[in-house]
């Protein structure tokens, strides 16, 4: 019998120093859930150094506001990925979000509807409200779809042509995911069936927000995180 070699779910979690340790937990949570093979891979300014040149913009929250649109051409604008915020909490295997590709879009996302509640996020951000905010916290990328996602176009667009796919010919291109997939804590009522959670205003990790809704799991998840690395010192 020839064993077929097995898909991977490819991931790129958008990095920022400042939340170091909520990219560990998200991908400790992901990997913990999965039952197929996934590769992660940090979105990181400091390994983009003469690919991503733009400036920051003083209204950028993170480091990867607009890296993150990088994640076809890391992919070679081929196969499928998924690009996601690192202040998340993965609930449920990702296998069931991979399965979810669906060839007729370009990108796939959580195409959420509202008016964000505060003024200000983590650490004094200002809280920008605009069309499709959010949309693009987390992206499954039909790459090969994606190749207006050039560096030379990341690095010169706006942000609300890259926010809000002004790169794409056609909203039509933009598939729907299950809301479940990027709930956002905070903004949200509590939803025992959410999949993927986004601590979008402030993760748990900031003292303001450690009583926001699932910061017990996010902390249970840190905590099986600091024993293994305890354990491996032993």
């Amino acid at each position: 019998m020839t064993i077929q070699p097995a898909e991977v779910a490819r991931v790129f979690i958008g990095y920022d120093p400042r939340e170091e340790v909520a990219f560990h937990v998200l991908q400790c949570s992901i990997h913990k859930r999965s039952s197929m093979p996934v590769t992660i891979s940090p979105i990181r300014l400091s390994q983009l150094k003469g690919v991503f040149t733009r400036e920051r913009n003083p209204l950028q929250s993170t480091d990867f506001s607009f890296s993150r649109f990088l994640t076809p051409w890391l992919c070679d604008y081929t196969g499928w990925a998924v690009f996601m915020d690192c202040d998340m909490l993965m609930r449920e295997d990702i296998a069931r979000l991979w399965a979810l590709r669906d060839p007729h879009y370009a990108v796939q996302v959580v195409k959420h509807q509202y008016q964000p509640k505060d003024g200000t996020k983590f650490l004094g951000a200002v809280q920008t409200t605009y069309e499709k905010k959010n949309w693009s916290s987390v992206m499954l990328f039909n790459c090969a779809a994606c190749k207006a996602l050039t560096p030379e176009y990341v690095n010169s667009a706006t942000g609300l042509q890259l926010h809000q796919f002004k790169w794409l010919p056609s909203d039509d291109m933009i598939g729907e995911l299950p809301s479940i997939w990027n709930h956002l804590v905070g903004e949200y009522e509590r939803k025992a069936s959410a999949a993927l959670v986004h601590y979008t205003v402030g993760g748990p990790y900031f003292s303001e927000y450690r009583q926001c809704d699932f910061a017990d799991e996010w902390f249970a998840e840190r905590e099986g995180l600091s024993i293994v690395q305890q354990r491996s010192k032993a």
